[in-house]
């Protein structure tokens, strides 16, 4: 979850006064790093993954099932100097914070070597070792740490257990109590200075799914709350809009759990090749792994938690959303004044703007300064202070534009750091500009003869969380092995990043995996001036066509030239990886949002009105909980009969 200092958090109006000082000393830091890391070179292609988990209490007496935001005892206990640490540790596992108290995010301790095939079958091996320790460490049984991208009763009625009320000073949400807030400062403070900034909660719309007897006005929603006079009554205001689910707090997209994968690569040069040859990869891939049905106990027109999340960290003011302010409510939230603001089309969590740039990749370099033609406002002054301290003009670009965000949350104790050691100033940018791919340079140690240290990387941060670690393991692996494919082949998947923009729309539309169609270039073996771009559906990009060999194609001949000598290795669980992958592309096996919704659709106390109540909650979340622990009759109906056969006679 980014960025965790220590000590006494500011109120936005005090953060707004050190924004600058953060922008310049961050600058500073920025450059600082480049310089002591640019001829860094020949580093092992190694990656991670990070899986984010919530702790669901599964009440079979009561028939419920509900968030558990008492349990977070268990990070004290798994982390530095708790009491089971070593445990962790011993099991090549280490556990980190996430927004929600009733969440745990848990990683690799030690990387993945993506030069050997052991490491791939390892991942899923992994996997399992984060959950049966965090499941070992409850006092609970009925509670189970599953890997659910959101909560479907999220903001409904008692959805917390213990039980907790909507009332909070962090959040003022109509609906999500503060009690679901991680208890480190950070959160709750990150919370308020979003609301503080805009001068308004946060605005999250996101279209119902329209059955029989959906109502067009969400009855829900409480309209004569008078707790925050100036914050409750917003959604009568034109917060909230007819025929979509309204949600009004950060907990609503910051609480969802989705899968990411980091990759080092050996120099700053493939490391910008890899990133932007992944730009229209995360898209798909998010498509692919659609989880998210379901918001606020409301069946949702789409399957994706994206926009939920780049909503649910909006903090830019009506003027630079260019829209009009809420009655009563200012058009520059609380800024210190207009001069200060331009106008920015979208929100810091969302999908990236603008490539980096292959500069002297190799024999040829396929970027084309048109290929960026969003509109995408930078920070001047940051900008000029970059290129004349050697940035060349496509790479400063990219990060003036993550300069144009105010740091939201400022720990006193961090307002002077030493810039030639220390890169806070720099990472509370960075890691609050939430995009599908993040480029993280190196810090100032990571000099060239001191390799222990990470290196250049790209994370991939698209994908949704998926029910099974096998699931899990196969996006991830797969992810990793075209991104190798990539880096050997070296196609060209340039395309104009407006394109982008428009498959990452696609990817929100119902049933987009197998019914909506992705711009792709298709001339991916040569610098040709002009891309040839296709629509073409997930099938046809992942399983191939006649304009396009499919992106599996590229990754089976990888594992094949590369593992050759380990051909019963890779005949094995790597290739049931690639069905998994083949299968949901190609709507042989359905997607989860997809299995999800048709459960709600189908359950007998379904009254296609689009909710989802406690009965449906509960026994959705019983089907889910047994799918991740492998019940052999759910398997055949989730994964299929080939891959579900093989999974049983392989012990699943």
């Amino acid at each position: 979850m980014g960025l965790l200092s220590v000590g006494t958090p500011l109120e936005w109006k005090d953060t707004r006064n050190y924004a600058e000082h953060v922008r310049d000393n961050g600058t500073i830091q920025l450059i600082n790093c480049f310089k002591a890391a640019i001829n860094r070179n020949n580093d092992k292609f190694l990656w991670g993954d990070e899986v984010e988990y919530m702790l669901v209490k599964i009440d079979d007496d009561s028939k419920t099932a509900k968030l558990a935001i008492d349990k977070d005892y268990i990070l004290t206990s798994l982390n530095e100097d708790g009491e089971h640490y070593q445990k962790a540790l011993d099991s090549n596992v280490i556990f980190h914070p996430e927004y929600g108290r009733f969440m745990i995010e848990a990683t690799p301790l030690k990387p993945y070597d993506g030069e050997n095939l052991d490491d791939y079958l390892y991942v899923e091996k992994n996997m399992q070792l984060r959950r049966a320790i965090s499941n070992n460490e409850l006092d609970d049984s009925t509670i189970k740490p599953l890997t659910l991208t959101s909560f479907p009763r999220m903001g409904v009625e008692d959805f917390t257990f213990p039980k907790a009320e909507p009332n909070g000073n962090a959040s003022k949400s109509l609906f999500l109590p503060d009690e679901i807030i991680n208890r480190h400062v950070r959160f709750p403070t990150l919370t308020a200075n979003i609301r503080r900034r805009r001068d308004q909660k946060v605005a999250i719309n996101i279209p119902i799914y329209k059955d029989k007897f959906t109502k067009s006005i969400d009855p829900m929603i409480p309209k004569n709350r008078n707790l925050f006079p100036f914050s409750d009554n917003e959604s009568t205001l034109g917060a909230a809009k007819p025929g979509h689910i309204y949600m009004d707090s950060m907990g609503f997209g910051m609480g969802s759990s989705c899968l990411q994968v980091t990759m080092q690569a050996s120099n700053i040069n493939e490391a910008r090749y890899i990133y932007d040859s992944l730009v229209n990869i995360a898209p798909l891939m998010l498509s692919l792994t659609s989880a998210a049905p379901i918001f606020r106990g409301l069946l949702a027109d789409q399957d994706v938690r994206w926009n939920v999340i780049a909503g649910a960290v909006d903090d830019r003011t009506p003027y630079e959303r260019s829209e009009k302010p809420l009655q009563g409510h200012s058009e520059i939230g609380n800024t210190l004044s207009v001069e200060s603001l331009q106008r920015i089309p979208k929100s810091r969590y969302d999908s990236v703007d603008q490539y980096l740039g292959d500069i002297n990749n190799g024999e040829f370099n396929y970027f084309k300064s048109e290929y960026n033609d969003l509109n995408s406002p930078i920070n001047e002054k940051v900008l000029k202070t970059l290129i004349n301290n050697g940035f060349d003009q496509t790479l400063a670009n990219h990060f003036a534009h993550l300069f144009i965000r105010d740091p939201i949350v400022i720990f006193n104790e961090r307002l002077n750091q030493d810039n030639e050691t220390e890169t806070d100033h720099f990472e509370n940018i960075q890691s609050t500009n939430w995009q599908t791919l993040r480029f993280k340079p190196p810090n100032q140690s990571a000099i060239p003869t001191n390799n222990k240290t990470p290196g250049w990387r790209v994370e991939l941060r698209p994908m949704e969380i998926s029910i099974t670690d096998f699931e899990n393991a196969a996006f991830a692996d797969f992810s990793i092995l075209l991104s190798r494919a990539i880096l050997k082949y070296k196609p060209n998947f340039y395309l104009p990043i407006s394109k982008v923009e428009e498959n990452m729309k696609t990817a929100h539309v119902r049933d987009s995996t197998i019914n909506c169609k992705f711009n792709f270039r298709v001339n991916v073996w040569n610098n040709s001036d002009s891309p040839i771009i296709r629509k073409l559906t997930l099938n046809e990009i992942f399983n191939g066509c006649d304009e396009f060999e499919g992106l599996i194609s590229i990754v089976e001949k990888y594992i094949n030239e590369t593992f050759k000598d380990e051909k019963d290795k890779v005949n094995g669980k790597l290739s049931m990886y690639l069905k998994l992958v083949s299968y949901r592309s190609s709507g042989k096996i359905k997607t989860t949002a997809k299995f999800i919704r048709d459960f709600v659709i189908n359950h007998k106390s379904y009254e296609h009105d689009s909710v989802v109540n406690d009965s449906i909650n509960y026994d959705l979340i019983k089907i889910l909980s047994d799918l991740s622990n492998y019940d052999h009759d759910i398997i055949k109906e989730f994964f299929g009969d080939e891959i579900s056969k093989w999974m049983i006679s392989n012990g699943y």
